[in-house]
């Protein structure tokens, strides 16, 4: 799946199923193990969803997801993006080090877990992790995501 979130084993589209039409289940296609590229970009223009890597140039130290064996190579020039889409009120990450990059970029602090620092005229929120790694019920997380809706 050429788009956010894509494995089968992270929640983020079950945490927005839950949130906006109260089933998990909504962006999975029925009888397989995948998520419905097309309803979830609907959904996302729809709802004024936009995604992009805190990176541009990865390079991951050993073969797994995890942040701590990832090294950032080019970090995205984010206020560039940002200009090019200037309605942009808020920022959201779900990993530390997505987190860590994007207060680096601003120079302001990394917002604790489901909280949120305030950029000039933008809100920074760090969002716990969809991975199921992340020791947090499923229906935790979509309660914390529903706070920014």
């Amino acid at each position: 799946m050429p788009f956010y979130y894509p494995n089968w084993i992270n929640d983020f589209w079950r945490i927005m199923g839950l949130i906006h039409f109260g089933d998990k289940s909504h962006f999975c296609v029925p009888g397989e193990k995948r998520f419905d590229e097309a309803l979830i970009r609907a959904f996302c223009a729809d709802a004024g969803l936009a995604f992009y890597d805190t990176a541009t140039e990865v390079r991951r130290l050993k073969d797994n997801a995890s942040d701590a064996f990832l090294e950032v190579v080019t970090p995205t020039d984010i206020p560039a993006l940002l200009a090019r889409i200037p309605s942009c009120h808020t920022l959201v990450t779900t990993g530390e080090k997505a987190s860590s990059i994007v207060a680096q970029t601003f120079s302001c602090p990394v917002p604790p877990v489901s909280g949120h620092v305030d950029i000039g005229p933008l809100r920074f929120y760090r969002m716990p992790s969809t991975s199921r790694a992340y020791p947090l019920s499923l229906e935790k997380k979509a309660a914390a995501y529903k706070s920014l809706f």
